[in-house]
C-alpha cells in the first residue's frame, strides 16, 4: 500500500466525484443517519436549527442592534432574508473546513484496514452540508412567500454561484484532512478563522457601510463575492457578475487541485502516524 502512486492530475477533483460517486452517497446518508440517530425529533433537527438561527439573527441584529441594508430593503422580512441568504452560503464553507481536520483521525479504520479511496471524505462532508443548504433553503422561501416578497427568476443562478465555493471548501479541506493527521491543533485554529472569515465577510453588515479604502480588501475573503452574488440572485432580481463569476471558479478549481495534490502526496504517511 505505502508503494501505490496517486494520481495529481487535475480532473482527479472532479473523477474522484463521478469515480466513487455511489459511495460518496452511501457514506453521505449513513453520516446523516448517525448524526441524529437516538435523537427524538430526528432528521426534523435539520429543519429546526435553521428556523432557530433565523428568529435568534434576526431578533439580535434588527431589534437590539437595529441593523439596516441600504438596498432599499428596510422591512423585517428583507432584512431577515439578507441576512439568513448570507448564513446558508457561509455555512456550506464551515462546515466543510471545519470537520476537515479530523475526517482521517475519525476514519482510522479506512487507513489501517482496508484499501479505500480516502479522497472522497471532503466529498461526504460536502454532500452533507449541501442538504443542510437544502434544508435551509427551504425554510428561506417559504419565510419568503408567507412574506408576500417577490421572487425572482434569477434565483435559479444559486447553484453557480455555489459551485465555486464548494471547490474552494474542498481545496482547503483537501489540506486540512492531511495537516489534521499530523498536527492535531490545527482543528482549533480552523474553527477560529472560519469564525474571524465569518465576521470579516458582508453577513452581518453590508458591504457599503464600509469607507471605500477597505471594500477591495474585503473580497480576499472567498465569502465576501459568494455572499454578495447570493443576494444579487436572491433577494435583489439581479443577474450575477459572470466575468467575475469565472474567474472565482477558475480560482477555486486551481485551489482544489492543489489541496487534493497536496492530500495525495502526503496520504502515504498516515498509517505511520495513526
Amino acid at each position: 500500500m505505502g508503494s501505490q502512486r496517486y494520481s495529481l492530475s487535475p480532473l482527479m477533483v472532479f473523477t474522484s466525484l463521478y469515480s466513487h460517486w455511489n459511495l460518496i452517497r452511501l457514506l453521505t446518508g449513513r453520516e446523516i443517519a448517525s448524526r441524529y440517530r437516538g435523537s427524538l425529533l430526528g432528521v426534523l433537527w435539520s429543519l429546526a436549527h435553521p428556523i432557530m438561527m433565523l428568529v435568534v439573527y434576526a431578533f439580535v441584529f434588527r431589534v437590539v442592534f437595529k441593523a439596516s441594508w441600504s438596498h432599499g430593503g428596510e422591512g423585517n422580512s428583507e432584512f431577515v432574508m439578507t441576512l439568513f441568504t448570507g448564513l446558508i452560503v457561509c455555512a456550506v464553507f464551515n462546515e466543510c473546513v471545519n470537520r476537515a481536520p479530523t475526517l482521517i483521525l475519525n476514519h482510522v479504520s479506512y487507513v489501517k484496514k482496508i484499501v479505500f479511496p480516502l479522497e472522497i471524505l471532503p466529498w461526504v462532508s460536502l454532500g452533507e452540508a449541501f442538504l443542510n443548504m437544502g434544508v435551509s433553503i427551504t425554510v428561506l422561501l417559504v419565510f419568503h412567500i408567507s412574506s408576500h416578497l417577490p421572487l425572482h427568476w434569477t434565483a435559479t443562478m444559486l447553484p453557480l454561484l455555489v459551485i465555486p465555493l464548494a471547490l474552494y471548501a474542498l481545496g482547503v479541506s483537501w489540506f486540512l484532512a492531511s495537516v489534521g493527521v499530523f498536527v492535531r491543533d490545527v482543528g482549533h485554529a480552523t474553527t477560529i478563522v472560519t469564525n474571524l472569515m465569518l465576521f470579516l465577510a458582508p453577513v452581518f453588515y453590508p458591504l457599503s457601510s464600509l469607507p471605500d479604502a477597505y471594500r477591495p480588501c474585503m473580497y480576499l475573503n472567498p465569502l465576501t463575492f459568494v455572499v454578495e452574488q447570493s443576494r444579487n440572485v436572491l433577494i435583489m432580481g439581479r443577474m450575477p457578475s459572470w466575468h467575475w463569476v469565472v474567474i472565482y471558479f477558475l480560482c477555486s478549481a486551481v485551489v482544489a487541485w492543489l489541496g487534493l495534490a497536496w492530500f495525495q502526496r502526503t496520504r502515504k504517511g498516515f498509517a505511520d502516524v495513526l
